[in-house]
């Protein structure tokens, strides 16, 4: 069959979606990313032309529908009034050319002015002014939705709490970007170094990792910078002026601090020169950038231009090329992720890439493996582009010597011996020892005292290292065995919070099958699939012992969800384990659902603080009745509950006439 066939090219784009979500959740959520930005933008261009070869699968679900990750829980969720859209890349001189063609073909002109600026490697982010005052500040999130963070905003100094001048719109919605002079970043490095603190990787996670701080007060003590660049909301509409170029000039008269590193271009040849004059001091800027970005100037031509989902017409990201360098693969190693994921990585000569020595660059998976063929012994080209992670991009093959070996996965996990799986639809091998494999050993504890799984309250990252890393602590099973005086002599434990964390261990022993299952960390089984199997399967030996085929009966399950059950219940690692925790005295009742007509089917929405239960126990109550809980308010949403404190959930619900209850209301419902 053909690689260019229907079938294998629906079970590629099926892959690529799914890849990219994992990649723009560790990038944008979880501010550590897997991968160079080069390496996305390869694949996230081929689900593109799959797309335009086939428009018919794409679905309101499309990574291509949508901008980014979603906001982080610890911080109240803001709506954009306007969407924080990202932008569109170009990387060779026909995309530009390309570009320049459809803005003049879309404006009927024969020639277009555009504003050129520069793109930086920060963290995008929308400050809202209302009568000259910063009342709120957000990041970009999934382009509709983000986090809340002004108290840390207003630690930078960098950014006016209130504008300055004359001519003040009624509402502004300032948009920009948060980041590290490299002197700055330098400068905390070394006093982390002599303080014996974890140092930050790069600019651009130091400043996304400093913004998201949940105590202003660090955030206070980071140096973060701003520079604004776009327009969000705005009251009234005649404030605005006519050009990008002119907005950026009214905002250093408001006291906003722009980049000079701008210009106004006139035609192709323009806009080349500006990127390449760019180019050759990017290495002397005193902050990280990856490109240019042109906008077309004229505001009237960019509402004329407009957008398609994901990006505006109107403008285009220019990116530099990544910086490489030749070096020799001496060997290949695969590594265990606190996931499982095996990752093989080549070993290298040393070698200077982008002003840092190179000894190791991965190789993502096995496919990418054989695809660019890498064997040991290989002369390789190595990217670094400023990202943490550096990567093999290609082979010269002329140069392969003839005792080259090829690279084979093993099969068994290198740190506990469990068997190396990968499932038909993922790229990605992993062990199968979760709750046995000393690489996933930290994230399996955490995630099993996860306040939606065994819920063990006081047992959180600190301690958790402090368990695995003095041996007292192997398995989930061992937390049970745990004595007072162990825990007492933990740093930064007194007796009285080891006393806490045994009675919350014990407590955890009375829990439900289904918030066991889940606290299990079985790939693919969520909460609400957990709660499937629990009602299904009703004890645990029954589901460890389940078929495939039965599985596939199951509520929701399909054969990816029931291939990995399968796999995680074969491994006797994780049934020993299993088998150690039920003998601990574990308590597994199966919760029945009591169906309320009046609210079952139905979609709610929480928000605030309630007066007598939290949003999990209200989720939970609601759901048991046959409900299902949303976390964002849309046209389909039945119920929006508001408790005190209701943020932008509340807004949108009257915006679009949502019912809004209480939670009185609500408990009459499920009455």
């Amino acid at each position: 069959m053909s690689l260019n066939s229907p079938t294998n090219l629906a079970e590629r784009y099926v892959f690529l979606q799914a890849e990219l979500a994992r990649l723009e959740h560790a990038y944008y959520v979880l501010d550590n990313p897997l991968l160079p930005d080069i390496e996305y933008d390869r694949l996230y261009r081929e689900l593109l032309e799959i797309e335009a070869a086939h428009p018919e699968w794409i679905t309101p679900e499309s990574l291509s529908q949508r901008v980014g990750g979603v906001a982080l829980k610890e911080f109240d969720s803001v709506t954009h009034e306007v969407p924080m859209l990202s932008l569109n890349n170009a990387f060779e001189e026909s995309e530009l050319v390309a570009f320049d063609r459809r803005c003049r073909e879309g404006l009927h002109a024969d020639h277009v002015a555009y504003a050129g600026e520069l793109k930086f490697d920060g963290l995008a982010i929308s400050l809202r002014y209302e009568n000259g005052s910063l009342v709120r500040a957000a990041t970009r999130g999934d382009g509709a939705s983000g986090e809340d963070v002004t108290a840390n905003i207003k630690t930078i100094r960098a950014i006016p709490l209130k504008l300055t001048g004359k001519n003040i719109p009624k509402v502004l919605e300032v948009r920009g970007e948060v980041f590290m002079y490299l002197q700055d970043f330098q400068k905390m490095n070394q006093q982390a170094a002599a303080l014996g603190d974890k140092e930050f990787a790069n600019p651009r996670n130091a400043a996304a990792g400093s913004l998201r701080q949940l105590d202003s007060k660090i955030t206070a003590k980071r140096p973060l910078s701003f520079f604004a660049y776009g327009l969000g909301a705005l009251d009234p509409q005649s404030w605005l002026p006519q050009t990008h170029e002119e907005l950026l000039n009214t905002y250093v008269e408001l006291g906003l601090p722009v980049c000079s590193e701008r210009r106004v271009l006139h035609s192709v040849s323009e806009i080349l020169t500006f990127y390449q004059e760019i180019g050759a001091k990017r290495d002397s800027l005193p902050y990280d950038i990856d490109g240019v970005v042109y906008k077309v100037n004229s505001f009237a031509e960019q509402a004329k231009l407009g957008f398609v989902s994901r990006a505006p017409r109107f403008a285009l990201a220019h990116k530099y090329p990544a910086q490489e360098a030749l070096t020799t693969v001496l060997g290949i190693d695969v590594q265990v992720g606190r996931t499982g994921a095996i990752t093989p990585v080549a070993r290298l000569s040393p070698v200077e890439v982008g002003g840092v020595t190179v000894t190791n660059a991965t190789l993502h998976n096995e496919d990418e493996v054989k695809r660019k063929d890498v064997r040991i012994g290989d002369t390789v080209s190595v990217r670094r582009a400023g990202d943490v992670i550096p990567e093999v991009v290609s082979v010269i093959k002329d140069r392969r010597p003839i005792d080259a070996k090829e690279f084979v996965m093993p099969l068994r996990c290198p740190v506990c011996d469990s068997h190396i799986e990968r499932l038909a639809d993922e790229a990605v091998a992993r062990c199968s020892g979760g709750l046995f494999c000393g690489a996933q050993r930290k994230q399996a504890l955490i995630h099993f005292a996860h306040r939606r799984a065994l819920d063990i309250e006081g047992l959180g990252e600190k301690i958790v290292d402090q368990l695995v890393d003095q041996n007292l602590v192997r398995t989930p099973a061992d937390l049970y065995r745990l004595g007072f005086t162990a825990l007492a002599n933990l740093e930064r434990m007194g007796e009285k919070s080891a006393d806490n964390l045994i009675q919350a261990i014990n407590a955890s022993r009375n829990t439900t099958l289904a918030r066991f299952i889940f606290a299990l960390g079985i790939r693919h089984v969520g909460e609400t699939t957990a709660k499937d199997l629990a009602n299904h399967y009703r004890t645990m030996h029954a589901l460890m012992d389940a078929s495939m085929d039965d599985l596939l009966t199951v509520k929701d399950v399909g054969p990816v969800v029931a291939d990995s059950i399968i796999s995680f219940m074969q491994e006797a690692h994780n049934r020993e384990v299993i088998e150690q925790l039920l003998a601990s005295g574990m308590l597994l009742a199966v919760e029945e659902k009591i169906i309320s007509a009046a609210v079952a089917g139905k979609t709610f929405v929480l928000t605030g603080t309630f007066p007598t239960m939290t949003r999990d126990e209200a989720k939970d109550l609601l759901e048991k009745a046959g409900a299902k809980v949303a976390g964002s308010v849309s046209k389909k949403t039945d119920y929006v509950v508001a408790g005190t404190d209701a943020g932008s959930k509340l807004t949108k619900a009257e915006e679009l006439g949502v019912p809004v209850i209480d939670e009185a209301a609500m408990l009459e419902l499920l009455k």
